[in-house]
Protein backbone atom coordinates (compact mmCIF):
# COMPACT_ATOMS: atom_id res chain seq x y z
CA UNK A 1 0.00 0.00 0.00
CA UNK A 2 1.25 3.75 -0.91
CA UNK A 3 0.80 6.32 1.33
CA UNK A 4 1.07 9.58 0.22
CA UNK A 5 4.17 11.52 1.28
CA UNK A 6 2.64 14.48 2.18
CA UNK A 7 0.10 12.37 4.88
CA UNK A 8 3.55 11.65 6.84
CA UNK A 9 5.34 13.49 9.23
CA UNK A 10 8.47 13.80 7.08
CA UNK A 11 11.02 13.20 9.31
CA UNK A 12 9.18 9.54 9.44
CA UNK A 13 8.85 9.56 5.48
CA UNK A 14 12.68 9.67 5.49
CA UNK A 15 13.73 7.11 8.38
CA UNK A 16 13.78 3.80 6.98
CA UNK A 17 12.08 0.33 8.69
CA UNK A 18 14.74 -1.76 10.74
CA UNK A 19 16.72 -3.94 8.56
CA UNK A 20 16.89 -6.72 11.48
CA UNK A 21 13.76 -7.02 11.82
CA UNK A 22 12.96 -7.32 7.89
CA UNK A 23 15.03 -10.21 7.75
CA UNK A 24 13.38 -11.73 10.30
CA UNK A 25 9.93 -11.07 8.53
CA UNK A 26 11.80 -12.71 5.78
CA UNK A 27 12.21 -15.62 7.87
CA UNK A 28 9.08 -15.72 8.92
CA UNK A 29 7.90 -15.63 5.96
CA UNK A 30 9.98 -18.70 4.30
CA UNK A 31 9.26 -20.99 7.51
CA UNK A 32 5.11 -20.09 6.85
CA UNK A 33 6.12 -21.70 3.32
CA UNK A 34 7.67 -24.74 4.36
CA UNK A 35 11.38 -24.01 4.18
CA UNK A 36 13.83 -24.69 6.44
CA UNK A 37 15.76 -21.52 7.92
CA UNK A 38 18.63 -21.20 10.61
CA UNK A 39 18.00 -17.52 11.78
CA UNK A 40 21.25 -16.04 12.97
CA UNK A 41 19.77 -12.91 12.31
CA UNK A 42 18.20 -12.43 15.54
CA UNK A 43 19.79 -10.29 18.40
CA UNK A 44 18.44 -12.00 21.83
CA UNK A 45 19.59 -14.86 23.86
CA UNK A 46 17.80 -18.13 23.05
CA UNK A 47 17.59 -18.95 26.86
CA UNK A 48 14.58 -18.84 28.86
CA UNK A 49 14.56 -16.47 31.37
CA UNK A 50 15.33 -17.76 34.34
CA UNK A 51 12.95 -19.24 36.68
CA UNK A 52 12.82 -17.06 39.76
CA UNK A 53 12.39 -13.91 37.28
CA UNK A 54 9.42 -15.86 35.63
CA UNK A 55 8.02 -16.66 39.24
CA UNK A 56 7.99 -12.74 40.36
CA UNK A 57 6.31 -12.03 36.91
CA UNK A 58 3.63 -14.84 38.29
CA UNK A 59 3.63 -13.53 41.70
CA UNK A 60 2.96 -9.66 40.60
CA UNK A 61 -0.06 -10.88 38.97
CA UNK A 62 -1.56 -12.74 41.56
CA UNK A 63 -1.05 -10.05 43.53
CA UNK A 64 -3.07 -7.97 41.82
CA UNK A 65 -0.11 -5.72 40.21
CA UNK A 66 -1.60 -5.02 37.56
CA UNK A 67 -2.47 -1.38 37.48
CA UNK A 68 -0.60 1.66 36.29
CA UNK A 69 2.55 2.56 37.98
CA UNK A 70 4.34 6.41 38.14
CA UNK A 71 5.45 7.16 34.89
CA UNK A 72 9.55 7.03 35.95
CA UNK A 73 8.82 3.17 37.39
CA UNK A 74 8.40 1.97 40.78
CA UNK A 75 10.65 2.86 43.40
CA UNK A 76 11.90 -0.34 44.04
CA UNK A 77 12.87 -1.30 41.20
CA UNK A 78 14.25 2.35 40.52
CA UNK A 79 16.46 1.62 44.12
CA UNK A 80 17.37 -1.45 42.72
CA UNK A 81 18.78 0.49 39.74
CA UNK A 82 20.71 2.63 41.43
CA UNK A 83 21.91 -0.05 43.98
CA UNK A 84 22.94 -1.91 40.77
CA UNK A 85 24.55 1.06 38.84
CA UNK A 86 27.40 1.33 42.45
CA UNK A 87 27.46 -2.32 43.12
CA UNK A 88 28.99 -3.36 39.10
CA UNK A 89 29.89 0.66 37.48
CA UNK A 90 30.95 2.38 40.98
CA UNK A 91 28.46 5.22 40.12
CA UNK A 92 26.88 6.99 43.01
CA UNK A 93 23.39 7.04 41.61
CA UNK A 94 20.27 8.47 43.39
CA UNK A 95 16.88 6.03 42.85
CA UNK A 96 15.52 9.82 41.63
CA UNK A 97 17.78 10.27 38.98
CA UNK A 98 16.84 6.84 37.24
CA UNK A 99 13.94 6.09 34.78
CA UNK A 100 12.19 3.09 33.94
CA UNK A 101 11.07 2.88 30.35
CA UNK A 102 9.29 0.09 27.92
CA UNK A 103 12.95 -1.23 26.58
CA UNK A 104 16.24 0.01 26.11
CA UNK A 105 14.94 1.61 22.99
CA UNK A 106 12.63 4.07 25.02
CA UNK A 107 15.09 5.32 26.56
CA UNK A 108 17.24 6.10 23.66
CA UNK A 109 14.25 7.55 22.08
CA UNK A 110 13.43 9.32 25.29
CA UNK A 111 16.74 11.06 25.63
CA UNK A 112 17.00 12.56 21.93
CA UNK A 113 13.43 13.47 21.49
CA UNK A 114 13.80 15.17 24.66
CA UNK A 115 16.75 17.29 23.53
CA UNK A 116 17.49 17.48 20.10
CA UNK A 117 16.19 20.06 17.64
CA UNK A 118 16.41 20.48 14.06
CA UNK A 119 19.98 21.39 12.86
CA UNK A 120 21.54 19.53 15.82
CA UNK A 121 24.16 16.70 15.08
CA UNK A 122 24.49 13.46 16.69
CA UNK A 123 28.16 12.01 16.52
CA UNK A 124 27.44 8.06 15.90
CA UNK A 125 30.54 5.59 15.58
CA UNK A 126 30.07 2.96 12.33
CA UNK A 127 29.26 0.39 12.72
CA UNK A 128 26.26 0.84 14.37
CA UNK A 129 22.70 -0.69 16.13
CA UNK A 130 20.86 0.23 13.05
CA UNK A 131 18.23 1.73 15.49
CA UNK A 132 20.71 5.17 16.42
CA UNK A 133 20.04 6.85 12.93
CA UNK A 134 17.06 6.39 12.51
CA UNK A 135 15.79 7.41 15.63
CA UNK A 136 18.11 10.61 15.61
CA UNK A 137 16.48 10.94 11.91
CA UNK A 138 13.16 11.02 13.83
CA UNK A 139 14.43 13.62 16.23
CA UNK A 140 14.37 16.05 13.26
CA UNK A 141 18.16 16.27 13.70
CA UNK A 142 21.46 14.62 11.71
CA UNK A 143 23.50 11.88 12.31
CA UNK A 144 27.16 12.38 11.53
CA UNK A 145 28.20 9.17 11.05
CA UNK A 146 32.02 8.13 11.73
CA UNK A 147 33.47 5.34 10.12
CA UNK A 148 35.00 3.04 12.51
CA UNK A 149 37.11 0.35 10.63
CA UNK A 150 38.85 -3.28 11.39
CA UNK A 151 41.97 -1.20 11.51
CA UNK A 152 40.69 0.85 14.86
CA UNK A 153 39.28 -2.65 16.51
CA UNK A 154 35.94 -0.81 14.96
CA UNK A 155 36.09 1.73 17.97
CA UNK A 156 36.14 5.56 17.86
CA UNK A 157 39.31 6.93 18.49
CA UNK A 158 39.94 10.65 19.94
CA UNK A 159 40.95 12.34 16.67
CA UNK A 160 38.16 10.77 15.04
CA UNK A 161 35.79 12.07 18.00
CA UNK A 162 37.65 15.46 17.95
CA UNK A 163 36.74 16.04 13.87
CA UNK A 164 33.35 14.92 13.78
CA UNK A 165 32.73 17.73 16.85
CA UNK A 166 30.83 20.47 15.40
CA UNK A 167 29.21 23.58 17.29
CA UNK A 168 25.93 21.89 16.64
CA UNK A 169 27.03 18.93 17.68
CA UNK A 170 24.70 17.84 20.50
CA UNK A 171 25.24 14.20 21.37
CA UNK A 172 28.07 11.22 21.14
CA UNK A 173 26.83 7.67 21.15
CA UNK A 174 28.55 4.96 22.38
CA UNK A 175 27.88 1.27 22.32
CA UNK A 176 29.86 -0.63 24.30
CA UNK A 177 30.47 -4.09 23.67
CA UNK A 178 29.18 -3.40 20.75
CA UNK A 179 26.38 -4.04 18.51
CA UNK A 180 27.26 -5.84 15.58
CA UNK A 181 31.46 -5.92 16.07
CA UNK A 182 31.51 -6.84 19.65
CA UNK A 183 34.15 -4.41 19.90
CA UNK A 184 34.70 -3.62 24.02
CA UNK A 185 36.40 0.30 24.51
CA UNK A 186 39.31 -0.30 27.25
CA UNK A 187 39.40 2.24 30.45
CA UNK A 188 42.61 3.35 28.33
CA UNK A 189 40.19 4.24 25.10
CA UNK A 190 36.80 5.55 27.07
CA UNK A 191 39.64 7.89 29.24
CA UNK A 192 40.88 9.47 25.95
CA UNK A 193 37.73 10.10 24.45
CA UNK A 194 36.69 11.90 27.97
CA UNK A 195 39.40 14.29 27.57
CA UNK A 196 38.08 15.36 23.63
CA UNK A 197 34.61 15.82 25.57
CA UNK A 198 35.38 17.36 28.43
CA UNK A 199 36.82 20.05 25.92
CA UNK A 200 33.21 20.90 24.22
CA UNK A 201 30.88 20.85 27.55
CA UNK A 202 27.45 20.85 25.08
CA UNK A 203 27.91 17.71 24.06
CA UNK A 204 26.08 14.92 25.83
CA UNK A 205 27.11 11.08 26.04
CA UNK A 206 24.71 8.39 25.48
CA UNK A 207 26.55 5.27 26.85
CA UNK A 208 24.78 2.38 25.61
CA UNK A 209 25.66 -0.71 27.57
CA UNK A 210 22.85 -3.29 27.41
CA UNK A 211 25.54 -5.55 27.03
CA UNK A 212 27.77 -5.24 29.86
CA UNK A 213 27.90 -8.42 31.39
CA UNK A 214 28.34 -10.38 27.60
CA UNK A 215 31.91 -9.75 27.72
CA UNK A 216 35.00 -13.03 27.34
CA UNK A 217 38.35 -13.28 27.82
CA UNK A 218 38.72 -11.96 31.65
CA UNK A 219 38.39 -8.68 30.04
CA UNK A 220 37.05 -6.10 32.37
CA UNK A 221 33.96 -4.10 31.48
CA UNK A 222 34.17 0.19 31.88
CA UNK A 223 31.53 2.80 31.43
CA UNK A 224 32.11 6.19 30.23
CA UNK A 225 30.80 8.24 33.70
CA UNK A 226 33.02 5.50 35.50
CA UNK A 227 35.86 6.47 34.04
CA UNK A 228 35.65 10.34 34.01
CA UNK A 229 33.66 11.28 36.93
CA UNK A 230 33.75 15.14 35.68
CA UNK A 231 31.09 14.22 32.62
CA UNK A 232 28.57 12.35 35.01
CA UNK A 233 26.79 15.50 34.60
CA UNK A 234 26.25 14.73 31.17
CA UNK A 235 26.23 11.35 30.06
CA UNK A 236 23.25 9.38 30.32
CA UNK A 237 24.18 5.66 31.20
CA UNK A 238 21.58 3.55 29.44
CA UNK A 239 21.04 -0.02 30.28
CA UNK A 240 18.44 -2.98 30.63
CA UNK A 241 17.48 -6.72 31.81
CA UNK A 242 16.75 -7.89 28.32
CA UNK A 243 20.44 -9.11 27.41
CA UNK A 244 21.65 -10.17 30.55
CA UNK A 245 18.76 -11.88 31.92
CA UNK A 246 17.20 -13.17 28.91
CA UNK A 247 14.07 -10.98 29.12
CA UNK A 248 13.72 -9.60 25.50
CA UNK A 249 9.90 -9.56 25.45
CA UNK A 250 10.13 -8.21 29.10
CA UNK A 251 10.57 -4.95 27.49
CA UNK A 252 12.38 -3.09 30.68
CA UNK A 253 14.78 -0.56 30.06
CA UNK A 254 16.59 1.94 32.10
CA UNK A 255 18.81 4.59 32.17
CA UNK A 256 20.64 7.14 34.92
CA UNK A 257 21.65 10.89 33.97
CA UNK A 258 21.53 14.29 35.45
CA UNK A 259 18.15 14.99 36.99
CA UNK A 260 17.08 17.66 34.25
CA UNK A 261 17.51 15.24 31.72
CA UNK A 262 15.79 12.37 33.86
CA UNK A 263 12.84 14.93 34.45
CA UNK A 264 12.68 15.55 30.60
CA UNK A 265 12.12 12.22 29.58
CA UNK A 266 9.85 11.51 32.16
CA UNK A 267 8.02 14.19 31.29
CA UNK A 268 8.04 13.26 27.55
CA UNK A 269 7.15 9.57 28.66
CA UNK A 270 4.05 10.19 30.23
CA UNK A 271 2.69 12.05 27.08
CA UNK A 272 3.73 8.41 25.32
CA UNK A 273 3.50 5.51 27.12
CA UNK A 274 3.39 5.92 30.81
CA UNK A 275 4.93 3.67 33.11
CA UNK A 276 6.43 0.34 31.79
CA UNK A 277 4.41 -2.72 32.52
CA UNK A 278 3.93 -3.27 36.17
CA UNK A 279 4.01 -7.08 36.00
CA UNK A 280 7.50 -6.98 33.97
CA UNK A 281 8.79 -4.43 36.83
CA UNK A 282 8.17 -6.63 39.47
CA UNK A 283 10.27 -9.16 36.92
CA UNK A 284 12.85 -6.99 36.79
CA UNK A 285 12.97 -6.37 40.49
CA UNK A 286 13.64 -10.27 41.06
CA UNK A 287 16.64 -9.69 38.19
CA UNK A 288 18.41 -6.94 39.70
CA UNK A 289 18.23 -8.46 43.55
CA UNK A 290 17.80 -12.06 43.23
CA UNK A 291 20.84 -14.86 42.39
CA UNK A 292 23.07 -13.71 39.72
CA UNK A 293 24.59 -16.97 38.77
CA UNK A 294 22.34 -17.13 35.26
CA UNK A 295 24.81 -14.37 33.76
CA UNK A 296 28.14 -16.19 34.53
CA UNK A 297 26.48 -19.44 32.76
CA UNK A 298 25.27 -17.30 29.81
CA UNK A 299 28.58 -15.81 29.75
CA UNK A 300 30.14 -19.11 29.24
CA UNK A 301 28.16 -20.49 26.90
CA UNK A 302 28.26 -17.54 24.48
CA UNK A 303 31.99 -17.67 24.68
CA UNK A 304 31.90 -21.14 23.44
CA UNK A 305 29.69 -20.11 20.64
CA UNK A 306 31.87 -17.58 19.97
CA UNK A 307 34.75 -20.17 19.45
CA UNK A 308 32.95 -22.65 17.68
CA UNK A 309 31.99 -19.85 14.62
CA UNK A 310 35.43 -18.44 14.94
CA UNK A 311 36.88 -21.58 14.02
CA UNK A 312 34.15 -23.10 11.46
CA UNK A 313 33.72 -19.71 9.18
CA UNK A 314 37.84 -19.86 8.81
CA UNK A 315 37.04 -22.92 6.39
CA UNK A 316 34.98 -20.44 4.75
CA UNK A 317 36.56 -18.82 1.87
CA UNK A 318 35.93 -15.64 0.88
CA UNK A 319 35.09 -14.80 4.99
CA UNK A 320 37.36 -12.85 7.39
CA UNK A 321 36.27 -12.48 11.15
CA UNK A 322 37.66 -10.41 14.03
CA UNK A 323 37.57 -12.53 17.05
CA UNK A 324 34.74 -10.09 18.83
CA UNK A 325 35.23 -9.59 22.59
CA UNK A 326 31.40 -9.38 23.96
CA UNK A 327 27.90 -9.53 23.03
CA UNK A 328 26.82 -12.27 20.95
CA UNK A 329 27.61 -11.37 17.52
CA UNK A 330 30.32 -11.78 15.04
CA UNK A 331 31.01 -9.09 11.79
CA UNK A 332 32.54 -11.04 9.19
CA UNK A 333 34.24 -9.27 6.41
CA UNK A 334 32.18 -10.68 3.10
CA UNK A 335 34.56 -8.69 0.70
CA UNK A 336 36.52 -11.66 -0.67
CA UNK A 337 32.37 -12.83 -1.77
CA UNK A 338 31.91 -9.69 -3.19
CA UNK A 339 32.00 -10.44 -7.38
CA UNK A 340 31.30 -13.83 -7.53
CA UNK A 341 28.59 -16.27 -8.23
CA UNK A 342 26.19 -18.56 -7.11
CA UNK A 343 25.14 -22.11 -8.10
CA UNK A 344 21.78 -20.26 -8.69
CA UNK A 345 23.87 -18.15 -11.02
CA UNK A 346 22.89 -14.87 -8.60
CA UNK A 347 26.14 -12.24 -8.86
CA UNK A 348 27.15 -11.05 -5.62
CA UNK A 349 27.51 -7.52 -5.71
CA UNK A 350 27.15 -6.23 -2.21
CA UNK A 351 26.98 -7.35 1.35
CA UNK A 352 22.76 -7.19 1.27
CA UNK A 353 23.14 -9.68 -2.13
CA UNK A 354 25.40 -11.85 -0.20
CA UNK A 355 22.34 -12.22 3.09
CA UNK A 356 19.65 -12.84 0.33
CA UNK A 357 21.49 -15.71 -1.15
CA UNK A 358 22.77 -17.16 1.96
CA UNK A 359 19.12 -17.22 2.87
CA UNK A 360 17.41 -18.25 -0.38
CA UNK A 361 20.02 -20.68 -1.48
CA UNK A 362 22.06 -22.04 1.81
CA UNK A 363 19.10 -21.22 4.28
CA UNK A 364 21.04 -19.03 6.57
CA UNK A 365 19.63 -15.85 7.78
CA UNK A 366 22.26 -13.44 8.83
CA UNK A 367 22.00 -9.31 8.47
CA UNK A 368 24.19 -7.51 5.80
CA UNK A 369 26.90 -4.91 7.52
CA UNK A 370 25.66 -2.26 5.44
CA UNK A 371 22.74 -1.81 7.17
CA UNK A 372 25.18 -1.04 10.35
CA UNK A 373 27.28 1.47 8.34
CA UNK A 374 29.86 -0.28 7.32
CA UNK A 375 30.42 -2.87 4.39
CA UNK A 376 30.51 -5.30 2.67
CA UNK A 377 30.23 -7.24 6.41
CA UNK A 378 27.66 -9.66 7.19
CA UNK A 379 26.23 -10.04 10.69
CA UNK A 380 26.18 -13.56 12.71
CA UNK A 381 24.26 -13.80 15.59
CA UNK A 382 25.85 -17.12 17.50
CA UNK A 383 22.74 -16.54 20.00
CA UNK A 384 21.45 -19.92 18.90
CA UNK A 385 22.41 -23.49 20.39
CA UNK A 386 25.51 -25.51 19.59
CA UNK A 387 24.02 -27.86 17.46
CA UNK A 388 22.45 -25.36 15.23
CA UNK A 389 25.14 -23.30 14.94
CA UNK A 390 27.36 -26.03 13.72
CA UNK A 391 24.95 -26.61 11.17
CA UNK A 392 24.83 -23.07 10.12
CA UNK A 393 28.43 -22.50 9.79
CA UNK A 394 28.23 -26.00 7.50
CA UNK A 395 25.94 -24.94 5.17
CA UNK A 396 27.96 -21.00 5.11
CA UNK A 397 31.02 -22.87 4.28
CA UNK A 398 29.23 -24.81 1.38
CA UNK A 399 27.94 -22.08 0.09
CA UNK A 400 31.28 -19.95 0.31
CA UNK A 401 33.15 -22.85 -1.74
CA UNK A 402 30.29 -23.62 -4.35
CA UNK A 403 30.75 -19.85 -5.83
CA UNK A 404 32.14 -19.20 -9.14
CA UNK A 405 34.68 -16.61 -9.79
Amino acid sequence: MTVPAEVLNRFLAEARPSATYKVMDRVAARRASGAAVISLSAGEPDFDTPEHIREAGIAAIRAGHTRYTQVAGLRALREAIAAKFERENGLNVDWRDTLVCNGGKQVIFNALAATLNEGDEVVVPAPYWVSYPEIVQLCGAMSVIVPCGAESGFKLTADALQAAITPRTRWLILNSPSNPTGAVYSRAELQALAEVLLAHPRVLVLSDDIYEHLIFDGIEFFTLAQVEPRLRDRVLTMNGVSKAYAMTGWRIGFGTGPGWLIEAMEKLQGQQTSGASTISQHAAVAALTGPQDFIQHSRIAFQRRRELVIEQLAQAPGLRCAVPQGAFYVFASCEGLIGKTTRAGVHLDSDEAVVNALLDEAGVATVHGSAFGLGPYIRIAYALDDKSLARACAAIQDFCTTLAD
